[in-house]
């Protein structure tokens, strides 16, 4: 994964993967339970470095939270490495002895990648599929057949030289299984190559993008106390010059704030609303992150609220605004809220009762712009949330802040992740962080710009224009699903012929 993307390493990692599953039948464990075990360390091997980073968040307030760091780092990879071992142990169900068990192996883990991706509200992240996102002719890909289909097509061609081992006295052409591997991968790397070449990125004309990378720290951004001080560095910030031909937030016509970028409700501020009009000049509009109360009668004390994005017009009123549908656990709210809250626990964020998620996914008119999907963190990692069939958007947006987990891996797989769903869609994709990586990357996946991990600044940009649907945002999931049904109806016969 990113940043390293070393996947080379999956073609001893995923063929060691094989012949565990083929020793599963030997020894006092036999057969499926002995192969889901073996999922499960494979798994759990697997989601503890990927996952480390998300222990930072639990120092932020480490006099609260720390504790529960232990649980951070090997509980949730304990839990995830569950969908690795069902995947095995369905595997282990279809098993051949030949080369064809490759095919078992890949459609099996596929299921149980896309089980992890979706129950108790899903977490995909650094699903096996992202492997073959680097170069970024190999992505392209994912226009075709999406997340879970390149889950299914890395997985059977990283296993695939397990087969030369096997002899021709378990298959007859050993060869077959990783020639056809090989010959998949180029093809996939001239196709990406070809797409590439052909589409250049084009632009939306009369559209000038600010994003304002603030780098904040935690401890800033959501105590009161610091709300002059922040507002002062967003203004500042927003208003620097960079060069002759950007030479201030006038220069733009959006500007862009992170996620819940301030310490208070910015709709309740007045003062902070005039400020943000003050700042903004005619034709400029904002589009912001902020936590918002929900509508009640003056004088009523807030004890839940949402996570939200506000396009505000250049008079400091609200021209639009999303609620965030897809909430993290544990972070904005906990599971069993109510009962768990009673006993003294609480998430990250710290808002009593937790989060309220919004109503529906939606598009939000820009002035000046294509409308934009707006996705508030990791939101974004979830491409079974982007497709909208209707009134398609021009490009989407992504506030998050990643100031969560300090410099390490987590913002460099959120950033490769957030571009994986701009070409699936076929529409630019422009992210404000915290502290980073924001970026603004066109509909097959390039960046345009971009802004490190941990700096403080602003990027400015032109909006790049979407382009036309791509297969999979027209069919969605229905190619991964089709390979996944072929791949078991195929094992399921040479099976069959093998034990007749």
């Amino acid at each position: 994964m990113a940043p390293f993307n070393a996947w080379p390493i999956l073609f001893v990692t995923f063929p060691i993967a094989i012949w565990l599953i083929d020793g599963a039948a030997a020894g006092k464990m036999r057969g499926i339970p002995a192969a889901a075990m073996a999922g499960w360390w494979f798994g759990f091997g697997y989601f503890v470095p990927g996952l480390y980073w998300i222990g930072y968040a639990f120092l932020v307030d480490a006099e609260t939270f720390a504790w529960l760091l232990p649980a951070a780092i090997c509980g949730l990879p304990a839990y995830l490495a569950l969908y690795t071992a069902l995947g095995f142990a369905l595997a282990r169900l279809l098993w051949t002895r030949d080369a064809s068990r490759i095919l078992a192996l890949a459609a099996s883990l596929t299921i149980g990648e896309w089980l992890r991706g979706h129950m108790l509200t899903g977490f995909p992240w650094n699903a096996f599929g992202y492997a073959l996102t680097e170069p970024l002719a190999l992505a392209q890909t994912m226009s075709l057949v999406g997340l879970w289909g390149m889950t299914f097509i890395a997985i059977a061609i990283f296993a695939s030289p397990a087969a030369l081992i096997d002899g021709r006295s378990r298959t007859q052409r050993p060869w077959l299984a990783p020639a056809l591997a090989l010959s998949l991968l180029i093809a996939m790397g001239v196709y990406g190559a070809i797409r590439l070449g052909n589409t250049p990125t084009q632009f939306v004309a009369n559209v000038k993008l600010r994003i304002m990378q603030p780098a904040i720290s935690q401890d800033k951004r959501f105590n009161y106390s610091a709300k002059a001080d922040v507002m002062s560095k967003y203004l500042a910030l927003s208003d620097r010059s960079t060069g002759p031909e950007n030479s201030g937030v006038g220069s733009a016509n959006i500007l862009i704030w992170p996620e819940s970028a301030f310490p208070f409700f910015l709709s309740r501020e007045a003062d902070a609303m005039a400020q943000i009009a003050d700042l903004l000049p005619k034709g400029t509009v904002l589009i912001t992150g902020a936590v918002r109360p929900p509508d009640q009668p003056p004088g009523t004390r807030v004890t839940r609220a949402y996570n939200s994005i506000f396009v505000i017009d250049h008079d400091g009123t609200f021209l639009s605004v999303y609620d965030k549908l897809h909430l993290v656990p544990f972070g904005e709210y906990l599971p069993f809220q109510n009962l768990l809250e009673k006993i003294g626990l609480q998430q990250l964020t710290k808002v009593h009762g937790g989060f309220i998620p919004g109503a529906r996914r939606k598009a939000m008119d820009v002035p000046g712009a294509p409308s934009m999907l707006p996705l508030i963190c990791y939101e974004a990692v979830f491409p079974d949330d982007i497709v909208i069939q209707k009134d398609r958007p021009g490009w989407m947006v992504n506030l998050t802040n990643d100031g969560w987990f300090g410099i390490s891996t987590g913002p460099y797989q959120h950033l490769q992740q957030s571009r994986m769903r701009a070409i699936e869609e076929g529409l630019p994709m422009v992210r404000a962080a915290n502290t980073g990586i924001s970026a603004v990357i066109d509909p097959l996946g390039r960046s345009v710009a971009e802004l490190g991990l941990g700096v403080e600044g602003v990027l400015d940009a032109r909006l790049p224009a979407a382009i036309s649907p791509t297969p999979y945002s027209k069919i969605g999931d229905l190619p991964a699903a089709i390979c996944i049904s072929l791949a078991i109806v195929f094992v399921v016969r040479r099976r069959n012929k093998t034990t007749n």
